[in-house]
């Protein structure tokens, strides 16, 4: 066992079209949302500016969804949420990790339907809101295991 780390951590929730963003507090106590990132396919438009808010946060950590099936198989999402982790591993000097999200999306839309948003006026923040479940979870975890979240991000080896 480890202990709780404090510091700050960046939680990210992966989407096919945008990205999720939190962000914790320095004592790792409450995860709050950030902003919701564009997803860009064609380039690394999107890795450039969570480095940019994981730098100005000085994040010792992120923490990014993992999205299984019920079951806990992969799916095609669960690749997708892999590749973009490791992508952003290589460009970063911060450790990624990471958590199991099931049901990240669907308690982040069910939270902004209790709270009077509808579907359509909630499209803007719900991959914040889920960003903040994720990294929500990932600190409750640790603080009851007393062991990092998730799994380490290994960035590929240079060449």
């Amino acid at each position: 066992m480890t202990g709780f780390r404090t510091g700050v951590r960046i939680g990210i929730d992966v989407g096919k079209a945008r990205i999720g963003v939190s962000r914790s507090d320095l004592h790792g106590m409450l995860a709050t949302p950030v902003e919701t990132v564009a997803r860009d396919h064609s380039g690394d438009a999107d890795l450039a500016r969570l480095r940019a808010i994981i730098d100005e946060a000085d994040a010792f950590e992120v923490i990014v969804g993992l999205p299984l099936s019920l079951s806990g198989a992969h799916t095609p999402s669960t690749d997708d949420a892999v590749d973009f982790a490791t992508r952003l591993a290589d460009r970063i000097d911060t450790p990624v990790r990471l958590v199991d999200e099931r049901l990240s999306t669907v308690s982040a839309h069910s939270a902004l339907h209790s709270s009077g948003r509808t579907h359509k006026g909630s499209r803007k923040i719900v991959d914040q809101v889920a960003a903040v479940i994720i990294l929500q979870h990932a600190m409750d975890a640790e603080k009851t295991t007393l062991t990092p979240p998730g799994t380490l991000v290994e960035s590929p080896p240079e060449l």
